[in-house]
């Protein structure tokens, strides 16, 4: 499965450009916008901007060791 195809799932499996759109506060025409990423694909900016929606197996990860050895210590969990 290609990026292009990834990211027709995910909008789908979000529950469309509609609520994709809502849920992103997007306005007016984000609906129209979100579909449009069907045909293009999500940009690279949105995805960084929402990792928790896109990338969320990147966001659930420490960014680095300093990080993870900070949460160690903090008493964050990683499930």
């Amino acid at each position: 499965m290609n990026t292009l195809d990834r990211d027709r799932a995910l909008i789908e499996s979000l529950g469309g450009p509609v609520k994709l759109a809502q849920s992103l506060n997007m306005g007016r025409y984000g609906a129209q916008r979100v579909s449009n990423w069907n045909r293009r694909g999500i940009p690279s900016a949105v995805k960084v901007a929402y990792p928790q929606i896109f990338m969320p197996e990147l966001a659930a990860t420490p960014a680095s060791c300093a990080q993870a050895a900070t949460e160690t210590v903090a008493g964050v969990a990683h499930v």
